[in-house]
């Protein structure tokens, strides 16, 4: 089984939740926390979840007693577990509301044949399952999902380097970063890499920022599914935080567009021209965030590609 035909059959599993009310956008973040559980056990990492708030330990409940042991799990992952368990599992609730919904899920879920789902990819998969999401009008994902042949056409031009120090302001579900780090992979030898650019890669390498709570959950999940740890913050760039975000020697990025929610102007008080248009406001933050030398590749409206370098 490829790829494709399992992301299929996980999208068809919207219909199941459509007959319980519940929206597109809500369906991929509900599946997002089942998927952690049952990938965690297909992978061997659960170690990072509680005993008692695993895949099996849900699975095992009779059906009745699910839904609300299920409600109980995913406020007790807001606050144990491993740090990206945290995150992923911050604020969450479920939107289920009959617990037939719930088991058929969990039982189709696991019925998927993970052995080609690990073989393929888990991050693959995790992707189409974006993508998908994002190409259905309905669901509205579309502005957090950049497609990948853009993405990867851009990342292509600008050539990531080990020693770059990458990042995306406006994140959405990192796909940026996962591009750049396949590039990275492609064209270097991870195998020949001294310790010190091990560690850079992994303690130095992606950074990036999201505002909206559920997409920074599914960006920090698709990460992780394509080996890359944290990376993405939770928060505003156009606020102070954006500022704290390191300086990055190349930024990648599909920036939001319009004028910022409710009129305003952003909160950051390093911008050179205090704006509500958030374009604007997103190209200020990316001069400035430049190191010295540092270059940025930025999509803006109907994809007209702006391409600079920070002069040294």
């Amino acid at each position: 089984m490829t790829t494709h035909d399992i992301v299929g059959k996980l999208w068809n599993l919207c219909n199941v939740l459509k007959d319980d009310g519940i929206t597109y956008h809500q369906y991929v973040t509900e599946l997002t926390y089942l998927l952690f559980l049952k990938m965690a056990e297909e992978t061997n990492t659960e170690d990072q979840l509680p005993k008692g708030y695993r895949w099996k330990d849900l699975e095992n409940l009779a059906a009745p007693d699910r839904l609300e042991a299920y409600k109980i799990l995913l406020i007790h992952l807001c606050s144990h577990g491993s740090s990206l368990v945290q995150e992923i599992f911050a604020n969450a609730s479920s939107f289920i509301k009959k617990p037939a919904t719930l088991s058929t899920l969990v039982s189709e879920i696991d019925k998927l044949d993970w052995y080609s789902a690990r073989q393929e990819g888990m991050g693959d998969l995790y992707e189409g399952l974006l993508e998908k999401n994002a190409n259905e009008k309905k669901s509205g994902a579309g502005q957090y999902f950049t497609p990948r042949v853009l993405i990867d056409s851009m990342v292509a031009v600008m050539k990531p380097e080990l020693k770059d120090i990458i990042q995306d302001p406006a994140a959405g579900t990192g796909g940026f970063l996962i591009a750049a780090n396949h590039y990275l992979r492609e064209h270097t030898n991870p195998d020949g890499w001294t310790e010190a650019q091990q560690k850079k890669y992994r303690n130095s390498t992606f950074y990036g920022m999201e505002h909206v709570q559920d997409t920074h959950r599914l960006a920090l999940m698709n990460l992780m599914l394509h080996g890359i740890d944290g990376g993405i913050r939770y928060g505003d760039t156009l606020s102070p935080e954006g500022e704290a975000l390191p300086k990055a020697t190349l930024i990648l990025t599909n920036p939001p567009f319009g004028t910022k929610k409710g009129g305003g102007l952003p909160s950051r008080d390093d911008f050179t021209y205090p704006t509500s248009n958030k374009q604007f406001a997103f190209l200020q933050h990316i001069y400035r965030g430049l190191k010295p030398g540092g270059r940025a590749a930025v999509v803006l409206p109907d994809n007209v590609l702006f391409e600079s370098n920070v002069g040294t």
